[in-house]
């Protein structure tokens, strides 16, 4: 099988590099994108407010504890979108095999050219000279190593993982970097002692399978570097959303709805980056114990604001019965489908 050469572009800090591009007197200072209010919430931070600690889905409140001299603007996401569709522009004279994962990234199969590093320098440097942004780029012989190598040069980086050098660099690599390794399976990854892409090559399938389930055969192969996966370029998406584990399970309803809106925010946020629309909100709760609920809510027309959608969510969550239980893992969907034939009426799934 010949081998795939696959680019992943992802924009550096793309809303505040925007807003430090537009307004001079905003660069070289730590800017966050988003409402400052007693509610507010940071959509994205600049570089130089993330060495403070300030990250987005964070409240207002806190980045401002962090960083005294931070400045807060508002999204125009309209500037966004219409900046995207330039970038984009600029990878279909590429290849037409472009794979867009949000606003501010995607996948190019370029298999055809002679050279991906030189294409990927190419894109990088089209980019500054057409909209005077800056991009990282990751080559590889697949999507799951592309994307990790777009990240190791960050900002304005190119890094290249060629086909004689993926078992070196996948051996070394900590597992918190591999596709679909958040905090919790990291966590329980450690407990059994996989700390590095060694220690999982090593794992059998049996016992990644009994403890990850169908997600098993998915690390045994990213541990050898294969990711099957194509470029596709043409997909419908029925649904998008996020998920919040807590360090300390929690019934404190105040707390757990605090938690909600800084899910609802990085829902919002991906559903704007993705132009999605959707009119079912369904919320997700795992318990203490490991049990797990959803429970769905579709509206009568799509959600248009990130308020609708957090009122929606937390009408849903006020509905559940916790008793005392303690919340481990909160959640929020929306999707296309309607689970009901009755808009106000709520689904239960068990």
């Amino acid at each position: 099988m010949p081998v795939r050469k696959i680019i992943h572009i992802d924009m550096d800090a793309f809303y505040a590099s925007v807003e430090q591009r537009d307004n001079p007197a905003l660069k070289g200072r730590p800017v966050a994108v988003g409402h400052d209010g007693p509610r507010g919430v940071v959509a994205t931070a600049s570089y130089e407010a993330r060495r403070y600690g300030v990250h987005s889905a964070m409240s207002a409140a806190r980045a401002k504890r962090l960083c005294r001299n931070l400045v807060f603007v508002p999204v125009r996401m309209e500037v966004y979108k219409n900046i995207s569709r330039r970038i984009h522009a600029i990878f279909r004279q590429y290849t037409d095999k472009v794979e867009p994962l949000s606003i501010d990234e995607a996948f190019l199969d370029v298999s055809h050219l002679p050279c991906a590093t030189r294409a990927a320098q190419e894109i990088k440097a089209r980019i500054w000279q057409e909209t005077g942004l800056t991009a990282s780029a990751g080559v590889s012989v697949n999507k799951m190593l592309a994307k990790i190598a777009s990240d190791c040069r960050k900002p304005n980086g190119l890094f290249v993982i060629s086909p004689k050098n993926v078992q070196a660099f996948v051996l070394r690599l900590p597992v918190e970097k591999f596709f679909g390794v958040g905090k919790v399976t990291a966590q329980k990854m450690h407990e059994l002692g996989i700390f590095t892409g060694a220690d999982l090559r090593r794992a059998p399938l049996s016992l990644l399978l009994r403890h990850f389930g169908k997600s098993g055969k998915s690390y045994y192969d990213y541990a050898r570097g294969k990711d099957e996966r194509e470029v596709i370029s043409q997909r419908v998406r029925k649904s998008l959303g996020a998920e919040e584990t807590f360090a300390a399970d929690s019934a404190d309803m105040r707390f757990l709805s605090e938690q909600l809106q800084a899910v609802c925010l990085k829902v919002w946020q991906r559903k704007e980056k993705a132009s999605f629309e959707g009119k079912t909100v369904t919320l997700k709760l795992k318990f203490a114990d490991f049990k797990q609920i959803t429970r769905a809510r579709t509206l009568g027309g799509a959600i248009s604001s990130q308020k609708e959608l957090f009122a929606a969510a937390l009408d849903i969550l006020k509905r559940v019965p916790l008793k005392k239980r303690r919340v481990r893992l909160l959640g929020v969907t929306i999707s296309n489908a309607p689970h009901t034939q009755d808009g106000g009426q709520l689904h239960f799934d068990f």
